[in-house]
């Protein structure tokens, strides 16, 4: 049945059976690339020093010893291979049974290949990329037909100073090794990684502390010490945060931040000295850029006067920032809650969302009504097929702009 399904999708026509929909999503996206499901999945493998020098840059490697005794021992027992992959898909670690390790040689399952889906197609850890989600894939549900003899599931690993993914673990086999429990497996040790990696930030930020109080207690005026993800280790002055959005490039010196406006910053060991500009400056953001390109890749980005700064968009706040886009003149909290819920009542499910965004980017929104402040220009990147705009949203904002674009 997974066969026919593929064979009519591929011909355009109406499945027998549907696809799971995480796999149906993936043939769609396939199919777009222009991927020949009869081609190999060769690719182009990274060098063995480019590969070294991905493992030392990769919190991955900080936390592989914790994932070969999760998964090493009982794949090579069920005759299948762990495989770890950065953020683009590039194999950078691999192990377990030897037999199957040769096998995946004959696929290029291997150190330094690239697994991604615009490139191997449908496959469990290309579609865990693709989705940010967990993904088992099975047999004929892979795009590309040389991979209907394996089976494999994969999670994504999620650095939580950040919250960015940071690169996938997979467990994969013959298709006869196929087990409905390997992909609670994987899912539980990758957030057992994630466990480990939190519990070394909060020991940093302990250290950080240890270094950060002595100056704070001396200073007047607003202040922060926040580590290099913008968590807090200290504050004086002001009511605390538990972080503060930075720029990807922030340097020594004065700063324009979305939340705090025009701040001076000073270098800590394992962190910054943030201190806020007493007087109010007259130096006001002037663009903000909202991608909505990537489904899996929300973000806004503000340009400041100094230097910019970009956040990562949860579904819901980017449906917000999309509908105040569209209404330059500002919408009420009633207006909102029709916009995103077809409901006006549900204004105070609205006030809370705003409340959180305004805490990243206080120097942007402004209220009564809603809407972007005066003089900041406003652009928005929508995704390359109208249908993809936000594709997981049910706001009625939404909806409409799929039909209508």
């Amino acid at each position: 049945m997974l066969h026919r399904a593929r064979e009519a999708r591929l011909e355009g026509e109406r499945p027998p059976v549907a696809p799971r929909a995480e796999i149906g999503a993936s043939w769609d996206r396939v199919l777009r690339s222009g991927i020949d499901p009869e081609q190999t999945t060769q690719s182009v493998l990274l060098e063995s020093d480019e590969i070294e020098h991905r493992r030392r840059s990769s919190a991955l490697g900080e936390v592989m010893p914790l994932l070969s005794d999760g998964l090493v021992s009982i794949a090579d027992s069920a005759r299948q291979i762990m495989v770890v992959t950065d953020v683009e898909g590039r194999v950078l670690w691999r192990q377990g049974n030897p037999g199957v390790l040769r096998q995946a040689d004959g696929i290029c399952l291997e150190e330094g290949a690239s697994w991604a889906e615009a490139i191997t197609g449908t496959n469990a850890i290309g579609t865990a990329l693709a989705s940010r989600a967990p993904v088992q894939v099975h047999s004929s549900e892979h795009f590309v037909r040389t991979l209907h003899a394996w089976t494999c599931a994969a999670a994504p690993v999620r650095d939580p100073r950040d919250g960015r993914l940071i690169g996938i673990v997979d467990v994969s086999g013959p298709v006869s090794t196929f087990h409905p429990m390997t992909l609670a497996l994987v899912g539980s040790v990758a957030r057992l990684a994630e466990s480990e990696l939190r519990n070394r930030h909060l020991l940093a930020i302990d250290r950080l502390r240890s270094v950060a109080a002595p100056l704070l207690a001396r200073l007047g005026g607003r202040a922060l010490a926040v580590d290099r993800h913008g968590w807090l280790a200290g504050v004086t002055g002001m009511p605390p945060v538990s972080r503060l959005p930075l720029p990807k490039s922030l340097q020594a010196g004065p700063v324009w931040l979305p939340s705090l406006g025009m701040c001076r910053v000073e270098p800590l060991s394992g962190g910054w000295l943030i201190q806020v500009a007493d007087e109010p400056s007259d130096a006001a953001p002037r663009r903000v850029v909202l991608d909505l390109s990537r489904p899996a890749g929300l973000a806004v980005s503000v340009k400041g006067p100094v230097g910019s700064s970009t956040q990562r968009l949860s579904p819901r706040h980017a449906e917000l920032l999309y509908a105040l886009a569209l209404h330059p003149e500002g919408r009420t909290a009633s207006e909102l809650a029709e916009d995103l819920f077809g409901d006006a009542t549900r204004t105070v499910t609205v006030r809370a969302e705003i409340s959180r965004l305004r805490r990243h980017m206080a120097e942007v929104l402004a209220h009564r009504p809603y809407r972007f402040g005066e003089g900041v220009e406003v652009e928005v990147i929508p995704p390359e097929h109208p249908g993809d705009l936000l594709p997981r949203s049910t706001a009625p904002v939404v909806v409409r702009a799929r039909t209508t674009v």
